[in-house]
């Protein structure tokens, strides 16, 4: 690789580390600092670029905010720039699950708690920010508002992916009658650096190989490491919605071959106390199954459950990079768009907001962090900062 290569996948590498290791308040969150940091600030995307991500992300299964990340570093370095994205975007939470598991718990502690909580009220500010600017984008016209007020609707009277994905499928039909207007004015680069569609098709296979051999290699030790890369990827692979959505789902996988409840839950708990992607859970349950080699275990762990986030994205990209060329399939993502966007506003509200804000203090402080933010005269990350820090002195009071 030549060295202005390395180097920019090392910039890569430590944008998303920063990321990692400041991105509190989940998916949701996430997605309003991504695009902070990717079309605000960096200018790496257009918003229209970006929104096709989520997009996308939205109709795989998997952790959506991890898989637009990785499509990011994808689009900027090739497959050594998705690795370093995923890689700085995992790295600190997956260690702190780990660490957690090793029987560090004493790091809980009102501090701790205090500077969380607030680093979630500036995520209520992230999020907001993001459903506006966003809605004006593409929202712009009757059709679209109308669109996205449904959607967000739907997504808060009925809980799980099911309805969200009937909601996508019914935008998409609806853009297709309604916004051949605004499909026409949009205007879409098209995404660099996607592989090719033999190099998709032959990503998708080996994501269906897996599917047969991990089972294979399982089935000599029901409670080996085999297994439970197994286990995680078959999770990884299965569950749509990502974040709280994939929890049952290994709560069921692990326990109680691998660990207890009990334990399972400790876990649970430390996940909501860490940046990052939640599905760095499996690191936590990696380490806690084999204590004596946890560091092993809980790599191979968190490996196997975004192993198939990987291979949906190179597999699917380049077909939906195709499809979004064509004048029928644009007017019906300008409809999917306006539904991602009521879709964020109902995960503002719920858990971003309920999860943030308790009582009035926390309404002031959310609406005063919003309002800065929208002044352009701090970045996102000053603010969360800021936050962290206010929330960890209103601890010790």
């Amino acid at each position: 690789m030549p060295e202005t290569s390395l180097r920019a996948n090392l910039r890569l590498f430590l944008v998303f580390l920063y990321l990692g290791c400041t991105s509190f308040g989940g998916p949701a969150a996430h997605l309003g600092y991504f695009r902070q940091a990717f079309v605000n600030e960096r200018k790496w995307l257009t918003e229209q670029q970006y929104a096709d991500l989520i997009a996308l992300c939205q109709f795989m299964p998997g952790p959506a905010s991890s898989q637009v990340g990785l499509s990011v570093g994808l689009l900027r370095g090739g497959y050594a720039g998705a690795l370093a994205a995923w890689l700085g975007f995992t790295l600190p939470s997956a260690c702190l699950m780990v660490l957690f598991a090793l029987g560090l718990a004493q790091w809980q502690g009102s501090v701790l708690n205090g500077a969380v909580h607030g680093l979630k009220i500036a995520a209520v500010a992230v999020v907001a920010q993001a459903v506006w600017q966003m809605g004006r984008q593409f929202c712009r016209y009757a059709a679209g508002w109308i669109l996205m007020f449904a959607a967000g609707a739907v997504t808060l009277l009925f809980h799980g992916i099911a309805p969200q994905i009937m909601v996508m499928l019914a935008a998409a039909a609806a853009g297709a009658v309604w916004m051949d207007k605004d499909a026409a004015a949009a205007n879409r680069d098209a995404l660099p650096n996607i592989p090719g569609r033999k190099a998709g098709l032959a990503w998708i296979a080996l994501f269906a190989a897996l599917f047969a051999v991990l089972p294979w290699l399982a089935a000599g030790s029901p409670a080996g490491l085999a297994a439970l890369a197994d286990a995680l990827y078959r999770t990884g692979a299965l569950v749509f919605g990502g974040g709280h959505v994939v929890l049952p789902v290994l709560q069921s996988q692990t326990v109680p071959l691998w660990l207890d409840n009990h334990t399972f839950l400790a876990g649970y708990g430390a996940a909501q106390a860490v940046p990052g992607p939640l599905f760095t859970l499996a690191a936590f349950l990696g380490a806690a199954a084999n204590p004596q080699q946890a560091w092993l275990w809980g790599a191979v762990a968190t490996a196997a459950v975004f192993l198939p986030s990987f291979l949906m994205v190179f597999g699917l990209l380049p077909f939906w990079s195709d499809i979004a060329r064509r004048p029928r399939a644009r007017a019906m993502l300008a409809g999917v768009n306006a539904a991602v966007v009521g879709i964020l506003l109902a995960a503002l509200y719920r858990p971003v907001f309920t999860d943030a804000v308790h009582q009035w203090s926390d309404a002031a402080f959310a609406i005063t962090a919003f309002a800065i933010l929208m002044s352009g005269r701090v970045p996102a990350w000053l603010l969360a900062s800021a936050a962290a820090a206010l929330g960890a002195a209103f601890a010790l009071l």
